[in-house]
């Protein structure tokens, strides 16, 4: 009998361990990366790339992000969350833009290509990763070319430096010699050169800090990735909303109202931001809230 229990419990860990290593490697055939939700990403180095989805944008990393045994190779694009951070990223691009180049190519900027040291959280959503930036640092024009080196996060990466060329070259070489500074502005004159004036550079609208919202109740509506309309508390008064960005808060929140046939009230915490004049929510944690029949649904 014993021997038949022991065969029975070897049979059954044999299989198990089989379907977990099965699981494993497809998963891994998958082919695709996830970092955890609340990953800080902390000095990474890439480029602002536009999307072609919903014309969004995203963060292509100059160097491999590691965690654990996940690597997320050089090259990886990440969609950047609306928030009052990319929005200044933006305005930064599009002044840079803007500042070097003649008026008449100065229209069609839009920030694309330009270079930046971001420190961002990672989200996940539905089997995608999201970034959500909170800071960041302009960097030189030139792209580097991915190391080998994989670095983890919050390992300062090499900066970007422009190689001298060969006027460059010749001008260290030479010795210094006495010559009469010409102010950038003549100079600019003299070769024919239009500039943009410099009050049009940095005209943008004010752009408003995230604070943290906290202890409020709402309902979670679907738009998009879903609205959280706050809770009047049986007022007759008009409900305010904020836009859900993708996180793995919302979507654990999604399925516990996915089980229910009536609308679930929610305690939230999170973080505002806004983004081109509309105001978003990140949640951090909801809660669902018992009413005991208190208030209607």
């Amino acid at each position: 009998m014993n021997n038949r229990f022991a065969f029975f419990a070897f049979t059954l860990s044999f299989f198990v361990s089989l379907v977990v290593t099965s699981a494993g490697w497809a998963a891994k055939t998958a082919g695709k990366t996830l970092l955890p939700d609340g990953f800080i990403l902390r000095g990474v180095e890439g480029k602002l790339v536009s999307s072609d989805a919903n014309e969004g944008w995203g963060f292509e990393l100059y160097f491999a992000v590691k965690h654990d045994k996940d690597v997320l190779k050089a090259g990886t694009n990440l969609e950047l969350l609306p928030s009052s951070t990319l929005e200044r990223m933006l305005a930064d691009a599009n002044d840079r833009s803007l500042a070097s180049a003649p008026v008449a190519e100065a229209a069609p900027a839009t920030g694309a290509g330009a270079n930046y040291r971001l420190w961002a959280r990672v989200t996940k959503y539905k089997d995608r990763n999201f970034i959500f930036p909170e800071y960041f640092l302009p960097l030189g024009k030139a792209e580097p070319s991915p190391p080998s080196k994989v670095l983890q996060s919050g390992e300062k990466a090499q900066p970007i430096i422009s190689e001298p060329n060969d006027s460059s070259r010749r001008r260290l070489a030479e010795p210094e010699q006495d010559e009469l500074a010409i102010p950038k502005q003549i100079l600019e004159k003299l070769e024919g050169k239009r500039t943009v004036p410099r009050r049009q550079i940095g005209q943008q609208t004010a752009i408003k800090q995230n604070y943290v919202l906290a202890n409020r109740t709402g309902f979670i509506r679907d738009s998009g990735y879903g609205v959280f309309v706050f809770d009047a508390l049986g007022r007759n008064i008009q409900q305010t909303s904020l836009g859900l960005l993708p996180c793995q808060a919302l979507e654990l929140a999604e399925q516990e109202q996915s089980a229910e046939p009536d609308p679930i009230r929610f305690k939230i915490a999170g973080i505002v931001t806004e983004y081109k004049g509309e105001k978003f929510l990140l949640l951090q944690g909801a809660t669902r809230v018992y009413s005991h029949d208190n208030f209607g649904r």
